[in-house]
């Protein structure tokens, strides 16, 4: 099963993305290009048991300017699927 998480838009500190083949308790994580390190918030978890989807995550304010992208992992902490990289500005 091929999982994929597509980066959609950033608006007013708010990351909308779309998702397939992500499974009920699979988490999605906003990860720092530069470093590599999955921030610790926001973190957001697939309550739907549909396969595919949309998502929106509210950036923390301790977010800071630079390049990220998106990273799933399955309920069993196994990487699934990583967006294109985006600019927070």
């Amino acid at each position: 099963m091929n999982s994929a998480i597509n980066f959609v838009e950033l608006e007013n500190r708010t990351v909308s993305a779309t998702y397939r083949n992500l499974m009920i308790k699979a988490k999605v994580v906003l990860v720092d290009k530069a470093s590599g390190e999955p921030l610790a918030e926001p973190v957001t978890m697939i309550v739907s048991q549909l396969p595919a989807g949309a998502l929106r995550i509210r950036l923390a304010d301790s977010t800071g300017p630079g390049i990220y992208f998106l990273l799933a992992f399955n309920a069993h902490g196994a990487k699934l699927a990583r967006s294109a990289d985006f600019e927070i500005p």
